[in-house]
């Protein structure tokens, strides 16, 4: 009887090796010698050599009665059909996967029709008020003129001969002694099971043709951009006896003129001239339920926020409101007749600038960036609230 080659020198790795190791290398040499891949002579029982020492060597009890007593710790206490059975074969049967067409996969059925996805726009009113939208999509749909059997009128589909109906082929494969099934999609019928002789002119035997729905799509409100809507089953038709895809609605809300959105908030900003400012003034602010009346206070300051309590968008599949916040922007006029010039003049005399009249040639005498030893005038000081 011919001397057993060394497991570990089968595998090429070390004594110390781990189980991880030991996996990956004996992957590697599986998928080398395959009788299926490999049709050189002698690559059979190269892998029936390292199939077998990899199921010694995978098994840390066999493995430890090999490290032990060798071959003899081996032959003496297994069998063949011992060694193989239990062996942990990691990745093993993606190696059957790839040459033996799948065979761990179950029977396939009718395949679910696709999903459909579709972009759809609306205004910033729309989104925070909700809005019916009717879209049309193109998709696959089940043929009228034979029902969805792909035979022409009158015929009907005839069972296939070579799977008998059920759409896939059983083939068995002996390797190193060991039977394998593997179940692969019947060929002549492409896993129908049926045989169609005399196709349907409509669809071409498909039983499924290509047509434009419409549909109506219900955007709630306070809806945003991002906002994903799910419509079972009017996607692609499925075949005879699945259940047809989903249509995914994905919403973009448009950017509007005026208004802007953070959370459920609407943020706008309200231009008011510099004597609204200063005296105070009753104003109409826009909101998206139609203008409102709003006081600006004495004094109010460039940037200032002012809210409206519940005038914002309605919180999603909730109740509540956010509300809209209105951020004064002071103009500054650009410009002045003689007489608006002498007023502000006059104004910033009484604020304790320079006397009425006095240009910038004045008697007072200027310091570093025309500014006023004194402190700064009345124009700087507009300046530095549109600028602060």
């Amino acid at each position: 009887m011919a001397t057993k080659s060394d497991y570990y020198e089968i595998l090429g790795v070390a004594k110390d090796a781990s189980a991880d190791e030991i996996k990956k290398i004996y992957r590697k040499l599986a998928l080398q010698y395959h009788p299926d891949r490999n049709k050189e002579a002698g690559a059979e029982e190269k892998f029936k050599e390292i199939s077998e020492a990899y199921a010694v060597l995978s098994d840390p009890e066999k493995r430890a009665q090999y490290d032990r007593f060798g071959h003899a710790g081996i032959d003496g206490q297994y069998t063949a059909e011992d060694i193989f059975r239990g062996a942990d074969f990691g990745g093993f049967g993606d190696i059957f996967e790839m040459f033996f067409g799948g065979g761990r996969r179950g029977p396939s059925g009718p395949m679910r029709g696709s999903d459909l996805h579709y972009d759809l726009y609306v205004t910033f009113e729309e989104a925070a008020f909700g809005v019916r939208k009717d879209i049309d999509i193109p998709r696959t749909e089940r043929c009228s003129a034979c029902s969805g059997s792909g035979a022409k009128q009158g015929t009907t589909p005839k069972r296939c001969p070579t799977c008998g109906g059920t759409g896939q082929v059983r083939t068995t494969r002996t390797t190193f002694g060991m039977q394998f099934v593997s179940t692969t999609p019947c060929s002549t019928c492409h896993g129908r099971g049926q045989i169609i002789e005399f196709p349907c002119p409509v669809c071409g035997g498909s039983g499924r043709v290509r047509n434009r729905k419409k549909i109506t799509i219900n955007v709630p409100a306070g809806a945003d951009s991002g906002l994903r809507l799910r419509l079972s089953g009017e996607g692609d038709e499925g075949d005879p006896g699945a259940p047809a895809g989903d249509l995914y609605i994905t919403l973009h809300v448009m950017e509007h003129r005026y208004f802007k959105r953070v959370d459920y908030d609407v943020i706008s900003e309200l231009s008011i001239s510099f004597p609204q400012a200063a005296l105070g003034d009753d104003v109409m602010v826009e909101t998206l339920y139609g203008n409102v009346k709003m006081n600006i206070p004495p004094g109010t300051q460039t940037h200032s926020v002012f809210r409206l309590k519940d005038k914002g968008i309605q919180h999603l599949h909730g109740r509540g409101k956010g509300d809209q916040l209105v951020r004064v922007i002071i103009k500054t006029p650009t410009k002045l007749s003689h007489e608006q010039k002498e007023l502000l003049q006059q104004f910033e005399s009484l604020s304790g600038g320079r006397k009425p009249g006095e240009g910038a040639k004045g008697k007072e005498e200027k310091g570093e960036a025309g500014k006023s030893k004194k402190g700064k005038g009345f124009f700087d000081k507009v300046k530095d609230a549109f600028e602060g």
